[in-house]
């Protein structure tokens, strides 16, 4: 294999880490690079995927870290009030030193967080071979990367971990709201005819992430109902006196609905946790299913492969 960088090369990396800073919305294009360079160069499929990486597991890391400190952050603006009543110390001087600390805290941790892409793909526009801490060099390892060259039986990355790393960062990419899907629809579309493994965890995926967000909306959309019923059964009420019997049954009807809605909404930090333990167990060699869809989409793709061989005969 020829080890020299092209300028292909380094473009498509560049490109690949670039993405990051789209928020979410880029997450589509280190498996589009991938795709199309997994069998052209080694380098730039690693930067690809190590792109992919830190926009999906990067994505819940940093995610963790804010609710982590933002938990430990309200612990400390408890007890700072405490000393509102022993000290000579206002409320307005507690709240606002700890809205500062918050929101420098967020825009520093954000600027890190773009800060790295930018980084790695200057690194690739010189042709390095850019790692990002931690993560570089666990999934060099994981890829075979840092051996590809060293014999002739292995000229590529390793294909099985490949896939199971693309797959594994779209279960990971459900933190990323309504954008995370993007990962396992290119996954499907682009790999799914090459990979049975990588089209049927991409596409239970894609059903789960789609459920979800459903699940999520249908919340807000019980919450805006009951916001909409309370103020009509109020007006309904010739005396507009909550305690008339609409108004009660208005008052009542609104409280049960927001109740229902945030019950709704608390499912969904685990239906996100289901998410994260699907794309460990991808990652540890496992075929993964999730309850009820994987099924489901597991015996869709039977039918697909059974019409296909009745339409061979």
């Amino acid at each position: 294999m020829n080890n020299a960088l092209s300028t292909e090369d380094r473009i498509w990396a560049v490109i690949s880490h670039l993405s990051a800073i789209a928020f979410g919305m880029g997450i589509l294009l280190p498996i589009i690079w991938w795709s199309e360079q997994r069998r052209k160069s080694n380098y730039t499929s690693f930067q690809c995927l190590q792109a992919l990486g830190y926009q999906s597991l990067g994505y819940t890391v940093w995610f963790l870290i804010y609710l982590l400190v933002a938990f430990v952050l309200v612990i400390i603006m408890f007890l700072a009030l405490s000393l509102v009543a022993e000290e000579n110390v206002t409320f307005d001087k507690i709240m606002l030193g700890w809205m500062s600390f918050l929101i420098v805290f967020m825009l520093g941790m954000l600027a890190i967080y773009l800060l790295l892409p930018v980084i790695a793909a200057v690194s690739c526009a010189f042709g390095r071979d850019f790692r990002y801490p931690i993560l570089g060099k666990r999934l060099a390892h994981y890829l075979g990367y840092d051996s590809v060259g060293s014999s002739e039986e292995q000229a590529w990355l390793i294909e099985d971990h490949e896939d199971r790393w693309v797959a594994a960062m779209g279960h990971f990419s459900i933190l990323i709201m309504l954008w995370g899907m993007l990962a396992p629809l290119t996954a499907w579309l682009l790999q799914g005819k090459r990979s049975l493994f990588l089209k049927f965890q991409s596409v239970q995926t894609l059903v789960y992430q789609a459920g979800v967000f459903f699940v999520f909306l249908g919340a807000g959309f019980i919450a805006m109902a009951g916001m909409v019923i309370f103020p009509v059964t109020m007006w309904a009420s010739s005396s507009h006196d909550p305690n008339a019997p609409i108004g009660m049954i208005g008052i009542v009807f609104l409280l049960l609905i927001m109740l229902i809605a945030l019950a709704i909404i608390l499912l969904i930090p685990l239906f996100h946790v289901l998410g994260q333990y699907a794309g460990y167990r991808v990652l540890k060699g496992d075929d993964y299913h999730y309850p009820l869809v994987g099924r489901l989409v597991e015996q869709w793709m039977s039918k697909q492969v059974n019409s296909g061989e009745e339409n061979l005969a």
